[in-house]
């Protein structure tokens, strides 16, 4: 390429002059290509240990003048080719007019110029960039691609210089890091390294340090493990290896690909080696961690933070911490880790002001909101900058909003940011009245505005007066908290917060808390009206989804007074229709029932559904999809934290297989469905302001509390059994409501009974053993584990396409499960790569495990091309179209692996009937497109005997009047004699003939055994559509292609010929009596001899013949095998005329018409005792038949009345062995499948002592 010209002090350091003239040199880098020895090994190891090689490209041209020192770098090369074109360039349009230059200063000033006005036209003509990354890393991605052979889209991330340990000798290289590929380079003293993982291929992923790897990082495959060691900051590369992997997991689980953010802040200045994609990548970590730590919607972007203090009321004090500002929220989190966290929504600021600055208090800064709290910062570095900043989005942030009318009649609803003034009333839920009017009927979706709990709650018995008193003291400790540190989403969060949680929540302020603790609040307040539309849209839609619904709707905590009649059973219905229409992705999942019905106690179906969203896609990520990944994720998790916490019983729970069993059912129902309501529902509290740690905390305290009996169990019947009955003796000794019978069986041995854990209890023991527990470290176990649950779950999903499909091919299992990779690895680039269609079109997770993976017409051309045993040269490409076409049943331009390996069976293991039929269907519609040839197009493949008179055409219509002795159920018969007769001639045959009885059975009786053998009465060959004329000439071709390659050549060019000249001339004939009606005057008046039609469209000429033909069968045979023989013989020699002749007037073919001679298919036909064919043009075919050419050498259009059968075909074929050889020879796939699988790497690979090892086509 062109470069910006720069100077070049030292012409010859470590540079080979390989062209030279008075003006410019071109020169290639030592080490570079063949030969350099010893000096070119150690500058080629340099280049690549120093990263040089990054941005000095083998190649070079300089400018230079004789009489200065001074050279300028004009242009550069990855290949010889590339710089070569530069270089003829020069010298094609510069060196004459610099020869005309008198002062060399000219010279130079006229180069620099000419050369700056190339790139500026180049740089014209592209897209201009938002963030150009530097010039350095643009160098190294470039390279990457060289090296690698990947296309353009494929984005480099970031590179690092390390080690890679092949054996024990670590290689000092490079590893670069893209979006979809891992790939690491080494070349040291000749010897060249290279390595290419995708991430969707990795199965483990950690950083450890060992006495052989200091610190290194492990990357495991599944065949194999990879280690790379000597990083600079190996920490930064790990997590950004960790964000890739991640990303390929999504898009193995859910579609989730990876896309640039566009609306990624522009830098002022490039970054020098960090490109646009990793700082992309780094504010998708920030972000990710912003809204894990606060809770807050996915969508939310965090644009910046900074230090600065917080002045807490409560304690009178300045708190340390950072300010984070994004789109809608203003966040403040302590340096000590839980001491003090914050969240404004801009939505509630009233007032932004900077307060004067002190010595006490540098740089405050105060913000006010709707509910009349001040929060004051200070210590703002740019306090100007931020404020600015804050305004901005202030001003995109409406000032009012228009609340529902669900939040107007419920303060709740309306994020019941209620002052410390106005708290001595009972919640909202409570005060909103209640006599009788549940449904909100002035809706057209009606919704219940209150929580079940408050409709259906009995009154109080006399023994529970004491609990009341303690629930009361509840709710008065929360009142004096909220006056102390707010209520609403801009409370302080502190731990007495979480104190005040761990005592349990008051019944009355359950669902508020739930709301705030889990942000679902904040999402709700955001999307006035979304619920009402989204039930009213579901309304009286029905599918999948709504079905397994209704199943378990009345499953769903039917203990609970509630769910025993229609209302709370209506609301459960709407909630769970209404997530499924939101997230067809997840749609609904067992489990989510149950959860979705506790929701509904506590809070009305609005709030209930957005507690939900906030469940299912933030807090419980992927648990309620098909799979539950999500659980199997924390499931490991689980083990992991048993591993290192109880490791004496989690060897002994492994052994028993406890752990997985246990786990799912607790995980995915946040012990709702193990523990009595009243306890398990105090877990939930905790788990809406903790998050999962809670859950892990629980189980570990579970274990922990039965590990002497665990230790002491023989089977995992016997520790089901202990566990189970504790859970279901753990209690809410402070529950108000009455005890609502717990569905699972007391299980108790006679008059034992076990005593009764008390929850709280349970909880307090589980923060103080495992409390150390920390969310980030839980993150990193998640993702170890998600990269082991989903690999596990796609080698199960090979495995069951592999059972489904084995009974219906004759591959092996080992085949099947190559090809399927193959199939999925070639999805999985389109995806990544782009296609004709999108990644949710090819990878549809609602289908079954045989039709997830699909791929379109272009992926599935490759794959033909690399595994079909039939090799057609440049026709191939071709026949993949007609292939794809075939198995595209359902017309949507996509297949899927079944049809995929059934189009392949049948090429690899049918029998000979079974191969002739697919080749038959791939030239008929709708593989074969009407588009392809034109009928004039495909005539050219018939030319004229040069030969032939008048004698010899009336000679060979006697013999084909003959054959319309035979009546229309006689014709196969005929097409048996004739066949047979001339396959005896064709190879001089001296056998005796089958006995009398054999010869002359029909084979449409035999065609009939072949189906009934075959066994499949959904297609009988019988069914098949007649070819014509133009769908019988692809076929030739196709069958012409077949046979270039294959040693036997001559053999079967000879009697495809044979076949087709018979073929054509049944044809011909069935034309001539099966639908008499149809053929035009003038094609009766060629036919001289045939007589007048009479009435039935029978001429009397054909009557009579038919009268006289059935005593003369065999007389006539010989007749007509001497005929086809002399005929054929005639064929050869018009050919050879037909070459001779190629500047007479009779010359059938233009120059035009005449294809590539690298051909590698010849379509001839020649007669059957003639020399072997020899080579001629792919588009001539000589065939005697007088009725398809024109009077003067050129072809008339494809005759529309000629049609012929499969069976007719069929057994023209069987005449010749050397055709039913080829078709029965076995064939077999692993050798395909090992070429295709090596094929990209053969690409990759690069000679390093080749002069054009960076080709431009790997660029």
């Amino acid at each position: 390429m062109w470069l910006s010209p720069e100077e070049v002090l030292l012409a010859n350091a470590l540079w080979v002059t390989e062209r030279a003239n008075p003006f410019f040199v071109l020169q290639r880098r030592k080490g570079h290509g063949r030969g350099g020895g010893l000096t070119g090994l150690l500058v080629g190891t340099l280049d690549v240990v120093l990263d040089s090689s990054a941005r000095v490209a083998p190649y070079r041209i300089l400018h230079q003048t004789q009489d200065s020192q001074v050279y300028w770098n004009i242009a550069c090369g990855t290949c010889r080719k590339e710089i070569t074109g530069h270089w003829e360039w020069l010298e094609l349009n510069l060196l004459q007019t610099l020869s005309v230059f008198d002062n060399e200063e000219d010279v130079t000033t006229f180069v620099k110029g000419k050369v700056q006005g190339i790139l500026a036209e180049e740089n014209k003509n592209k897209e201009v960039k938002e963030d150009e990354d530097s010039g350095k890393f643009k160098e190294a991605e470039l390279k990457m691609r060289t090296l690698f052979g990947m296309p353009e889209v494929e984005k480099l991330v970031n590179y690092y210089s390390c080690s890679y340990w092949k054996g024990r000798v670590p290689r000092q290289g490079w590893v670069y890091l893209s979006v979809n590929h891992l790939c690491f380079y080494s070349f040291l003293l000749g010897k060249e390294v290279k390595l290419v993982i995708r991430w969707v291929d990795v199965t483990q992923l950690e950083k450890n340090a060992t006495l052989l790897f200091p610190e290194c990082i492990k990357v495991s495959v599944r065949d194999r493990e990879h280690y790379l060691s000597m990083f600079l900051n190996i920490n930064e590369t790990f997590k950004l290896m960790e964000q890739l992997a991640n990303i390929a997991m999504r898009q193995l689980l859910d579609n989730e690909g990876f896309s640039e953010d566009k609306c990624l802040p522009k830098l002022k200045k490039s970054l020098k080696n960090v490109s646009a994609l990793k700082r992309d990548l780094d504010a998708r970590a920030k972000n990710e961690r912003y809204r894990s730590t606060f809770q807050l919607p996915k969508d939310e972007r965090l644009d910046g933070h900074t230090d600065c203090t917080l002045w807490t009321p409560f304690n009178k004090m300045h708190i340390m911490g950072q300010m984070f500002v994004s789109n809608n929220y203003i966040c403040f989190a302590s340096k000590e880790e839980e001491v003090c966290n914050l969240i404004i929504p801009l939505r509630e600021v009233t007032i932004v002001e900077k307060a004067d600055s002190s010595s006490v208090l540098p740089s405050p800064l105060s913000i006010s909101t709707k509910n009349k709290m001040t929060f004051l910062f200070a210590n703002l570095k740019d306090r100007d900058f931020l404020v600015q900043k804050i305004s901005d989005f202030l001003q995109r942030t409406p000032s009012r909003r228009s609340y529902s009318k669900e939040e107007l009649r419920n303060p709740k609803s309306a994020e019941s940011e209620v002052l410390p003034e106005q708290s001595e009333g009972s919640s909202p839920s409570s005060s909103t009245p209640s006599p009788g009017v549940v449904l909100d009927s002035t809706e057209a979706a009606p919704t219940a505005t209150q929580a079940l709990m408050t409709i259906f709650r009995k009154e109080p018995q006399e023994e529970l007066s004491s609990k009341m008193a303690k629930e009361k003291m509840k709710e008065e400790s929360w009142k004096i908290h909220f006056f102390e540190f707010g209520r609403g989403v801009c409370m302080y969060r502190t731990p007495k917060t979480r104190d005040l949680v761990l005592k349990g929540m008051p019944e009355s302020l359950r669902g508020e808390l739930w709301l705030l603790f889990s942000g679902a609040l904040n999402e709700m307040v955001t999307h006035p009206g979304y619920y009402s539309d989204l039930v009213q849209e579901s309304t009286g839609k029905y599918n999948l989804a709504t079905e397994e619904i209704e199943r378990d709707l009345h499953r769903s905590m039917p203990e609970h007074p509630a769910f025993q009649n229609e209302m709370g059973i209506a609301a459960l219905r709407r909630v769970l229709t209404a997530y499924a229409f939101r997230n067809p992705n997840i749609g609904y999942c067992q489990a989510m029932n149950i959860v979705t019905s506790v929701l509904l106690l506590y809070c009305n179906e609005e709030e209930a559904f957005w507690l939900l969203i906030a469940l299912c896609e933030r807090m419980l990520p992927d648990y309620y999809n098909t799979r539950v990944v999500g659980a199997l994720v924390d499931q490991g998790v689980f083990e992991d934290l048993t591993r290192e916490h109880l490791p004496l019983l989690y060897e002994w729970m492994q052994e028993l297989g406890v752990i997985s069993t246990i786990s799912l059912s607790w995980f995915l129902t946040l012990f709702l469905s193990v523990m009595p309501f009243e306890s398990a529902v105090v877990v939930v509290d905790c788990f809406f302001y903790e998050g999962i740690k809670v859950i892990f905390q629980v189980s570990l305290a579970v274990l922990e509390a039965n590990m002497e009996k665990l230790l002491n169990c023989f089977d995992e019947g016997e520790a089901m059994t202990i566990l189970g009955r504790y859970l279901d003796n753990v209690c809410n000794k402070q529950s108000t409501s009455p005890p609502i019978p717990h569905l699972h069986a007391l299980l108790t041995n006679g008059d034992d009974v076990p005593p009764q854990i008390d929850i709280f209890e349970l909880i307090k023991s589980s923060y103080e053993k495992f409390g150390s527990i920390r969310a980030d470290a839980i993150e990193q176990m998640r993702f170890k584990q998600r990269l082991k649950v989903i690999q596990t779950l796609e080698d199960t999903a090979k495995r069951s396409v592999v059972r489904a499909i084995l009974t219906e091919t004759a591959f092996t299992i080992e085949e099947l499960e190559e090809l399927y990779l193959l199939f999925k690895a070639k999805h999985l680039m389109s995806c990544y790569w782009g296609g004709s269609s999108s990644a949710a079109e090819r990878h549809d997770l609602s289908q079954p495990y045989l039709e997830q993976y699909r791929i379109d017409s272009e992926q599935f051309r490759e794959l033909f091309l690399a595994l079909s045993p039939w090799t057609c040269g440049l026709h191939s490409q071709v026949l993949a179209g007609r292939m794809f076409r075939l198995l595209d049943k359902n017309k949507d331009s996509l297949i899927s692996f079944k049809e995929f390996v059934t189009g392949l069976s049948g090429m690899y293991h049918g029998d000979h009937i079974e191969k002739l039929k697919l080749l038959y269907k791939l030239h008929l519609p709708p593989a074969l497109w009407s588009e392809e040839e034109s009928a004039l197009e495909a005539a050219q493949y018939f030319v004229e005997d040069p030969l032939a008179d008048v004698t010899h055409a009336t000679y060979l219509l006697s013999d084909m009047d003959f054959l319309l002795g035979y009546g229309a159920s006689d014709v196969a018969a005929g097409g048996e004699t004739s066949g047979q007769v001339q396959e005896d001639a064709a190879n001089g045959n001296t056998k005796q003939k089958r006995d009398e009885k054999t010869a002359s059975q029909d084979y449409r009786y035999h065609l009939r055994m072949w189906a009934h053998e075959k066994e499949n009465p959904k297609e009988n060959i019988k069914e098949l559509t007649k070819m014509n004329q133009e769908q019988f000439i692809e076929m030739c071709k196709t069958l012409y292609n077949m046979f270039s390659e294959d040693p036997d050549e001559g053999e079967l060019y000879h009697a495809i010929a044979t076949v087709a000249t018979l073929l054509l001339q049944m044809g011909e004939v069935g034309k001539l009596f099966c639908s008499p009606g149809s053929r035009r005057a003038n094609d009766m008046g060629d036919h001289k001899g045939l007589g007048l039609q009479n009435k039935e469209g029978v001429s009397a000429m054909d009557q009579a013949k038919t009268e006289a033909a059935q005593p003369k069968l065999k007389a006539d045979c010989d007749i007509l095998s001497d005929t086809l023989k002399t005929q054929m013989e005639r064929m050869k020699l018009a050919e050879c005329v037909a070459t001779k002749r190629e500047s007479s007037a009779t010359q059938l073919l233009s120059d035009e018409e005449v294809r590539d001679d690298t051909s590698m298919s010849s379509y001839s036909m020649v007669s059957s005792g003639s020399l072997p064919c020899e080579d001629i043009s792919e588009d001539t075919v000589l065939v005697g038949s007088e009725h398809v050419v024109g009077g003067h050498g050129r072809p008339n259009s494809i005759d529309a009345d000629w049609s012929i059968s499969f069976e007719q075909i069929l057994a023209s074929v069987l005449t010749e062995a050397a055709l039913v050889r080829f078709f029965d020879k076995r064939v077999v796939v692993g050798p395909k499948i090992a070429k295709c699988k090596s094929q990209r790497a053969v690409e990759r690979q690069v000679s390093s002592s080749s002069d054009q090892d960076l080709s431009p086509s790997s660029s």
